[in-house]
């Protein structure tokens, strides 16, 4: 339920809220930045955009699926954690959000280093989504209009460069204006839904399809790289048709950590929160994915499915005779569905409820929707630049899955960073970019614009070189101060906060300089790893690296014919990528492999 500051809020928000075409109004012809999409890169992008100071206008198909988490009810986990609590630093919504709708709040890797900590909750679908969208209609600069958006409206300024100039609505509405659009498609852009052998059009059960204008726009006219990519979810399941007693039981955390730095405790309470429940697969199992294949067309396309979180054909095809564990996930305090996490499947409908039976604990399970699969459209992220903006085209940014990333985490963190440099360039301030040495998000889109993608990215702990300094507790001070400082996305009382946590620390620090005790004593008294070692020397690593970003590479460099020791393959990597300076990880390995000549007469790295 919301509180009635939240009801006060949704009211007033009405206001500011339009649907196109049918009663198309809106307040303003022209915006500094239109954000195409309401999911979890839209809504961070969108409340980005306006802290900074850009007059912003959200565009969506179903205002209503506002926030909506569309495939599991959780936030957070390894690495995943560390996205949430870096989005928060930099006073996005979804870390906040978490903590209001979070029914179960566990912190995963306990038994490991706080770096590779991660905070994780199961959520409220429902309280989730009113959180978000009062947050929205609240948010200053802001507004929100129903469409669907038919055309990115580009000019060409030069052969092969655009400039973006706004949107077309479907329906005959008329053109928006803006100087810069950052597109959040999701899985909708040419999104197809998958079940046995029949598809549709579509990026989301329920949710009408997208338009084709848009991909045709990308890849006709702005010349774009467009690859395909697939996902699935899981069918939901009724909790009162499980047998919970032949289940693993997973309580929460005794003492729930919240997401959010402004927050000291969570909303639920922890004598009200939820479990979670563990069964595993059975033979049974992998007899019905087998039987089903014939009628899974999905699973029998080629496109790229997620590693990570692959479905269960997938799973007993890649590892046959396995047992794989299924977390039972509670979707709500009064929700009577389970999630299986674990359990993403495309096969029809009856051979689902089959599979799910072969389960003991699921042996009368009833499913209340059956899973489905999503083929949808992505941007190859290295035709990108570190701003997330389209290195072709003036004022087009990208986030989320139309950037071939998969998670809500990954999401909410690019477009919080594309919402920033969208407002700046419509505001004409120079684009940012986040070094992969001070944050999680810098290392997702350093991988991104270098690396490009083969499969849906995914983050983890061990993408991050620093992660001993990159750790979840110390994201605000890593972050919030450069971003009232310096990006301009962080009200005062969030800096104001973390100014008083950073002088507290270092006051703290100071009084235990003074003290002299053997290691082995430390460790007994602060009963955890003594980290302090491990930091200076990462420290003295990114000082090197920090050096090296200042060396930034000619645009107009020539890789192919440069005279250095550098092998084809790179060269055309170099030459597609582009990089921008020479700390970048692709330049990194392409010189580890490749030394270069000492001749530093002809090296491309010098500085002119």
């Amino acid at each position: 339920m919301l509180t009635r500051k939240w009801w006060s809020s949704l009211r007033n928000g009405l206001s500011r809220v339009s649907r196109a075409p049918a009663g198309y109004r809106a307040i303003h012809r022209r915006y500094d930045v239109i954000v195409v999409g309401g999911g979890h890169a839209g809504t961070e992008a969108a409340a980005a955009a306006a802290r900074v100071g850009a007059e912003t206008l959200l565009v969506t198909q179903k205002i209503d699926t506002i926030g909506a988490l569309s495939c599991n009810p959780s936030l957070g986990g390894v690495g995943k954690g560390q996205l949430v609590r870096e989005v928060d630093a930099l006073d996005g919504l979804c870390g906040r959000a978490g903590d209001r709708a979070g029914i179960h709040f566990s912190v995963l890797n306990r038994s490991k280093g706080p770096a590779v900590w991660g905070p994780r909750a199961q959520l409220d679908r429902q309280r989730y989504r009113d959180f978000i969208q009062a947050e929205l209609l609240a948010t200053p600069r802001l507004e929100v209009m129903e469409g669907s958006v038919e055309e990115l409206l580009v000019e060409e300024e030069r052969p092969g460069r655009h400039r973006v100039t706004g949107i077309r609505l479907a329906g005959h509405a008329p053109p928006l204006e803006a100087s810069s659009v950052i597109l959040t498609t999701g899985t909708f852009l040419s999104g197809f839904l998958f079940l046995g052998q029949t598809s549709s059009p579509g990026g989301r059960i329920g949710d009408p399809p997208s338009s084709s204008g848009l991909s045709r726009t990308l890849k006709e006219t702005l010349g774009l790289q467009v690859g395909r990519l697939r996902t699935g979810t899981p069918p939901r399941i009724l909790k009162d048709s499980v047998d919970l007693t032949l289940a693993t039981l997973h309580p929460p955390d005794q003492h729930p950590t919240p997401f959010s730095f402004l927050n000291t405790h969570t909303h639920c309470k922890p004598e009200e929160q939820l479990p979670c429940y563990l069964v595993r697969t059975t033979p049974g199992v992998d007899r019905v994915v087998m039987e089903s294949l014939d009628d899974n067309s999905h699973i029998q396309e080629d496109t790229k499915g997620p590693r990570y979180c692959p479905s269960i054909e997938s799973r007993v095809l890649r590892f046959p005779g396995r047992s794989h564990q299924v977390w039972l996930e509670p979707e709500g305090m009064t929700s009577n569905l389970l999630y299986p996490q674990g359990l993403s499947m495309t096969m029809p409908p009856d051979m689902q409820l089959r599979l799910l039976r072969q389960i003991p604990a699921l042996h009368r399970v009833e499913i209340s929707t059956p899973g489905y699969g999503v083929q949808y459209d992505y941007v190859c992220p290295t035709q990108l630049c570190p701003s997330l903006q389209v290195k072709t085209t003036q004022g087009l940014f990208l986030a989320g899955q139309i950037n071939g990333t998969t998670g809500y985490e990954e999401a909410a963190a690019q477009g919080l960073w594309a919402g920033v440099n969208a407002a700046r360039s419509a505001l004409a301030a120079p684009l940012l970019a986040l070094s992969r040495t001070e944050s999680y998000i810098g290392v997702l889109i350093d991988d991104l614009v270098t690396r490009g993608v083969t499969e849906p990215y995914r983050m983890f702990t061990s993408r991050a070189e620093f992660r001993t300094l990159l750790r979840p507790d110390n994201a605000d001070l890593r972050l919030t101060l450069k971003g009232f400082e310096e990006v301009g996305c962080v009200s005062a009382q969030r800096y104001n906060e973390a100014v008083r946590v950073k002088e507290g620390l270092e006051e703290a620090f100071s009084t235990l300089g003074s003290l002299s005790r053997s290691p082995r004593d430390w460790r007994k008294t602060l009963e955890t790893t003594v980290y302090r070692p491990h930091c200076e020397l990462q420290k003295k690593e990114i000082q090197r690296i920090e050096r090296e970003e200042g060396m930034y590479l000619s645009p107009d460099l020539d890789y192919l014919s440069l005279p250095v020791s550098l092998s084809n393959e790179v060269r055309e990597i170099l030459d597609r990528v582009r990089p921008t300076t020479v700390s970048s990880d692709l330049v990194g390995s392409a010189l580890f492999l490749h030394p270069i000549s000492h001749n530093t007469k002809h090296s491309p790295f010098s500085l002119q």
